[in-house]
């Protein structure tokens, strides 16, 4: 119960600000039982540098706030506890350093924030035209130290207000058929020194993760991409890219030395010397740099694949591809067997979980049949262990796949693709040495290497796989026998044991058929309906998932969802969202895998799925279900099939540079809809082990403009604020989460309209209450004031449910009398509308309610659209 203080600018954090007028504002808890009167708060600041050469320290008073310049609430604090806001304006003319200090009265000592929370100071940069990055400026003037051994050149970048260049570093060709060349050469110290850096490292083989640090880059692992934050508020982004038909066929990746400089290794499998290639740019944010250096890379994946013939073969595919499958196979709720049903699967344990699904009304499109399926070679682990034909272990599957998914589909016509996992190379072990598929292809041996950070997982050694010559047999082959045998899709995993092969003729021979021909044969007879599973590796991302031109396929985004582990369960949602920055610009819709929907973090997993902007699968055990949050993430159509609602701007983290263990909420920054009229969506996340408490601008959210109104409501509480602009200090946000806590907070813009009776208006479409995201049920909205004085507003949605209406002057009108509100033309029974019960200010429209009662039916449409009529002139 001890006081805490919450700022904006935030503490420990650096705050990138456009003008030098600054006002801090500061929110003090503290217990009810103490005298609220007498709390003083100072801000202790000082100019210059981030780096030690500060001018001297200064103290400014904060001064109460009155109730007008408050924050707005959308949590209230403990029962026990109140809130006090305090704010004072400082002009900052380039940066500035501050903390807080406070006390309960001039007769109390004062006590650091620093000490009492053990938040460090907050740093302040101000953009007034720093020339870093200017275009009087070249690479050695932002690289310090920049080898001079490297060939560098300017390109003109896609990216608006960015700068980008090329670095090629030179490598040897592969030394032998066994051995491939590795090259490990310095680059520099961004800068000259940064405040902040992230970095996107290889977790190990097959995923990317997140790493951050302060003033020094410590990378523990291999990074594919980092970016650096320097003391003027610039952004310097590096971006290793591997080899596409270029004379280096290997991968590029970043290190640091012991004289705190970033360093390039380079990995050559190619027989001839060549070189490498770095990506560089700079620009104000780091989502305008990061963006230069991936549109370059994809215009040089572009560049190389026009000539390949495996890329015209996959322009002639993508072309038959039927549009509408994106929302059967995006957009509808999908089940996992794997954590539900674990391994050693059979037919009765995958008909009990879809009859247990059917049971408690849980309609799921996308069935995914995981791992044990197959017809396996079982000796010793699943590392070694080898597949012996197409058709399904025939003990467990005694009717096959065929009768399996026969049998699905007569009992659960809400079933519509039912997909097989299977590893890229058959199994974990590729295929086994004595089974039918050796002997129906032709094979080779090939050597694994051992993954040092996985000791437990065993891949080192040999393993049998489809030699090239039959790569593109197997495949056709097997997706037709998956294909007549009723299966619609597939989960592709273990696509990074290519990866694992130490001989550079292997690699250079088979990585890429395989990955040609796995995409070749899953868009001929799935239409593109396939899952890329443990395919982070930098040979796979620049080859398969970069290039445009084909359909998006689905990709898992992090390593897996471990239900058991509870420390797992933050990091999972952490680590997605900040591998996000770089899959958003994939041509993949990122996968943040199944979750189930029972246990401590399942709301939380829940509501990360729902801002990912991916896919949403649960993976839970038979009849262990928790039916509300599935009802929070999903709506049913008018024709009767559950969906799910996916924001149109991919989720990913919003503070690249802040650390896991710092304590801050994880922010994960969406969009639907259109630019202007749209909604911005913020997903909020408390992964520091403790209650935290922070204000956050709604100038932070993405698509939000200075000159518009808007409303912010919360899932979580129901709350929505008071009509804002960025301006107000009602646009600070009070958000609280206890530990494991979360919240999906959306922006809705205002429709303004002045009346004679009533004054200025406000109006917004909320969507679909319940729901996590649910304004992304919203397929159309508008509104306008008739010439007779009735307001009148349309909303077209894609689902049923309780839409949400928010009109300003709400209180003082009477439903009864003053609106009318009709589905599809039809008035509605008056009863399904209300007054919400967690704001007065929002209309409730219970369409699914009203939908039952009038007997309506969808017809050829597959939309329902809600219109409401209300009378403000007499």
């Amino acid at each position: 119960m001890s006081p805490f203080v919450v700022t904006y600018p935030p503490l420990e954090q650096i705050t990138q600000l456009k003008d030098t007028s600054v006002t801090f504002h500061a929110v003090l808890e503290v217990p009810k039982t103490l005298a609220p009167d007498s709390w003083q708060l100072a801000l202790w600041h000082s100019t210059g540098s981030y780096d030690g050469h500060k001018a001297s320290w200064v103290e400014t008073p904060l001064a109460p706030s009155g109730q007008s310049d408050f924050p707005s609430t959308l949590h209230n604090p403990a029962d026990q506890l109140t809130r006090l806001h305090f704010a004072v304006n400082l002009t900052v003319q380039s940066t500035l350093t501050f903390t807080i200090k406070f006390r309960q009265g001039p007769d109390h000592d004062w006590r650091w924030v620093r000490n009492e929370q053990g938040l460090g100071d907050g740093y302040i940069v101000v953009d007034v035209g720093a020339p870093e990055g200017s275009d009087d400026e070249d690479l050695p003037d932002l690289i310090h130290g920049l080898n001079p051994s490297l060939k560098w050149s300017p390109h003109l970048s896609q990216c608006p207000g960015t700068r980008l260049w090329t670095i090629e570093v030179p490598v040897d060709g592969a030394r032998d058929d066994d051995n491939s060349t590795f090259t490990h050469v310095p680059l520099g110290i961004p800068w000259g020194g940064f405040l902040r850096w992230f970095a996107l490292v290889r977790d190990w083989s097959p995923w990317l993760a997140p790493r951050q640090g302060r003033s020094t880059v410590e990378l523990d692992k291999d990074a594919l991409l980092c970016s650096f934050l320097s003391s003027k508020g610039k952004h310097l982004v590096l971006l290793g890219f591997a080899g596409i038909n270029n004379a280096v066929d290997g991968m590029t990746l970043f290190r640091n030395d012991e004289f705190g400089r970033v360093t390039i290794h380079i990995r050559n499998d190619s027989a001839k010397a060549g070189s490498g290639t770095v990506l560089v740019a700079v620009g104000d944010n780091f989502e305008s740099a990061n963006a230069a250096v991936m549109y370059h890379a994809r215009g040089l994946v572009s560049t190389a694949d026009r000539a390949g013939e495996s890329s015209t073969k996959l322009e002639k595919l993508s072309d038959n591809v039927e549009a509408n499958w994106y929302e059967n196979w995006y957009d509808g709720l999908g089940y996992c067997t794997w954590n539900a049903l674990g391994q050693r699967l059979t037919a009765e344990k995958v008909m009990t979980a879809v009859d247990a699904l059917a049971d408690n009304n849980i309609n799921i499109s996308n069935l995914i049949i995981d791992d044990n399926w197959q017809d396996i070679d079982y000796h010793g682990d699943q590392w070694q262990q080898g597949w012996n034909d197409f058709e399904a272990e025939p003990k467990a599957f005694p009717d096959g796949l065929t009768g399996l998914v026969s049998e699905i589909r007569s009992k659960h016509k809400n079933i519509e693709h039912v997909a097989v996992w299977h590893a890229l190379l058959g199994y974990w072990a590729g295929i086994a040495p004595d089974g039918n598929l050796a002997k129906r292809y032709r094979t080779i041996e090939v050597v694994r290497g051992e993954d040092s950070s996985r000791k437990n997982i065993p891949l080192g050694g040999k393993m049998t796989v489809i030699a090239k010559e039959d790569i593109h047999k197997f495949y056709d082959d097997f997706y037709r026998f998956l294909s007549e045998s009723g299966v619609a899709g597939v989960k592709t995993d273990a696509q990074f044991m290519v990866d694992t092969w130490v001989s550079p003729k292997v690699r250079r021979e088979l990585i890429q058929p395989y990955l040609d021909n796995w995409l070749l044969a899953s868009l001929r007879y799935f239409g593109g309906r396939a899952i890329s599973c443990m395919s982070l590796s930098p040979q796979i991302i620049f080859h398969t998932q970069l290039p445009r031109g084909r359909p998006t396929m689905l990709c898992r985004n992090s390593d897996d969802f471990f239900p058991d582990v509870p420390s797992s369960h933050p990091w999972h949602v952490w680590a997605n969202a900040h591998n996000s920055l770089l899959t958003q610009h994939l041509n993949i819709l990122p996968d943040w895998d199944m979750f189930q929907t029972t246990g401590a973090y399942a709301g939380f997993h829940a509501a990360a799925r729902c801002v990912s902007g991916g896919p949403i699968y649960i993976t839970d055990v038979p009849g262990q279900y928790d039916l509300d949050l599935i009802k929070q993430m999903t709506g049913v159509t008018p024709r009767g099939r559950t969906v799910i609602f996916r924001p149109s701007v991919l989720g990913r983290s919003l503070d690249q540079y802040v650390n896991y263990d710092d304590l801050s909420l994880l922010k994960i920054s969406a969009y639907n809809g259109r630019a202007v009229t749209g909604t911005p969506i913020m997903g909020i996340f408390n992964v520091s082990g403790r209650p935290l408490t922070e204000l956050v601008p709604l100038a932070r959210f993405s698509g939000v403009l200075p000159s518009m109104w808007y409303v912010v409501r919360s899932h979580q509480s129901g709350k929505v604020t008071v009509p804002v602009q960025t301006t107000s200090s009602a646009s600070l946000l009070t958000a609280s989460l206890d530990n494991g806590g979360y919240d999906i907070l959306s922006v809705f813009p205002l429709s303004l309209y002045e009346t004679e009776s009533r004054g200025r208006v406000y109006v917004a479409s909320l969507g679909l209450v319940g729901k996590m995201t649910g304004c992304a049920a919203m397929l159309n909205h508008s509104s306008d004031l008739l010439e007779n004085g009735r307001l009148f507003i349309s909303t077209r949605l894609k689902a049923l449910g309780v839409l949400g209406i928010y009109i300003s002057h709400l209180p003082e009108l009477s439903i009864q009398d003053e609106f009318m509100v009709t589905i599809q033309g039809q008035p509605i029974p008056p009863h399904t509308v209300t007054v919400n019960r967690m704001d007065s200010h929002v209309l409730d429209i219970d369409i699914e309610s009203a939908w039952k009662e009038m007997g309506l039916d969808a017809g050829w449409s597959n939309e329902v659209e809600v219109k409401v009529y209300l009378t403000f002139e007499k």
